[in-house]
């Protein structure tokens, strides 16, 4: 079997020395040596100088919002992960859809400030696959509009962008450490400023507000991380740089292989240190598609229509037109994409997919033929009579 994805698991002995030192010292949450020694290591790495790690790259969004004091309208991507959303209403705010680039899938930024209203507050755009948004773009129109910028960089771990982390961006950035994600804790995440006042109410607001023993500053939530996901973390840290090049690898192969498949692919922003975090694939109809991924699955590959549906279809919003997010979320497909896939395992995707199209193809013309055959005998017997 070929799944879409698999997690990238370290040695266990190396796992299993961080947990004997939990064992002994039996500080097992609430801000434990091991997530001060993740931040610490992660803030080297990124090359930045504040970060949180928390829960997950939802709750993260949740603090982002609830940190900037953020109200009334949020403008957003409708292609993107349900969290982007779903947060945005669950703290009491309205999403407002602006549709997407077909080349990038990112926010389309011509676009916003024809959306923008009396109540908008803030954007909130997600990097989607790991590619950046229209950075310059959207900090001009916020600027403008005195808006507050918050990026969903969920899929961004690698990413840099003009020489600098990705993370770096917007007034908060937000990033997810799942374990489908190239470098996870198992369950994670963590938000990002450059603000030291928006990162300490942030620090305030991870631990339900405490700001002494018997004292509370800001309403907060129970947003902290356990000793045991930080220790997958710094296990996985260090293997980082081997399993970004490995994606590379394994992109570069699929890009190789896939040079004569009738497709769309998404146009990376300039600039960028791309991380290949996914392998999307934007196929020419949803039936073509949906034939593929059949196929694929008859031999046991699954593959992700990743993002289906799109989000402007969710039950609790206005529903919406959104027709380039719209047409894309139905087209898409995202190929297998992880650490130990082997090129014999991606040639075989290829194959399938090359031979699924090649066999429609035929059908098409098969068709044509037919019907150019029946429209002549039809002309010989109108000109015959």
């Amino acid at each position: 079997m070929i799944p879409v994805t698999k997690p990238f698991l370290p040695k266990q002995a190396d796992f299993k020395s961080y947990v004997s030192s939990i064992w002994a010292r039996q500080w097992l949450t609430n801000n434990g040596p091991l997530v001060n020694e993740l931040e610490l290591k992660l803030q080297q790495y990124l090359e930045l100088p504040h970060l949180l790690y928390v829960t997950n790259g939802t709750i993260a969004l949740q603090l982002a919002i609830q940190a900037l004091d953020v109200k009334g309208e949020i403008i957003t991507t409708p292609f993107s992960f349900v969290a982007t959303t779903s947060s945005i209403v669950w703290q009491g705010c309205k999403p407002v859809f602006v549709d997407i680039d077909e080349d990038t899938l990112n926010i389309d930024p011509n676009k916003i400030e024809a959306a923008i209203t009396a109540d908008t507050t803030a954007i909130l755009a997600t990097h989607v696959f790991g590619n950046p948004c229209d950075i310059e773009a959207i900090d001009r129109i916020a600027k403008k509009h005195g808006l507050k910028v918050i990026y969903d960089a969920a899929h961004c771990f690698g990413t840099k962008y003009k020489g600098k982390s990705i993370f770096a961006y917007g007034d908060v950035s937000t990033t997810s450490f799942h374990a489908t994600k190239l470098f996870h804790t198992i369950e994670g995440g963590a938000v990002f400023t450059q603000n030291p006042e928006i990162l300490k109410r942030m620090a305030l607001m991870r631990n339900f507000g405490y700001s002494g023993v018997d004292t509370f500053s800001e309403i907060g939530t129970n947003a902290k991380n356990s000793e045991f996901h930080a220790a997958m973390g710094l296990c996985n840290l260090k293997h980082i740089d081997q399993i970004l090049s490995k994606r590379k690898e394994l992109s570069q192969h699929y890009e190789m292989r896939l040079n004569k498949i009738e497709a769309q692919f998404q146009v990376i922003q300039a600039d960028t240190e791309f991380n290949y975090a996914y392998y999307p694939v934007i196929f020419r109809s949803e039936e073509v598609m949906l034939d593929c991924m059949k196929q694929l699955e008859l031999v046991q590959v699954y593959c992700r229509r990743y993002f289906y549906p799109s989000l402007s279809a969710l039950p609790y919003i206005d529903k919406v037109n959104m027709p380039i997010c719209d047409s894309i979320s139905k087209r898409i497909m995202c190929l297998p994409l992880y650490h130990t896939l082997t090129s014999a395992d991606q040639d075989l995707v290829v194959r399938i997919i090359l031979r699924t199209q090649n066999y429609r193809k035929k059908q098409v013309l098969k068709l044509a033929d037919y019907g150019t055959m029946v429209n002549g005998s039809i002309g010989m017997v109108v000109n015959g009579n």
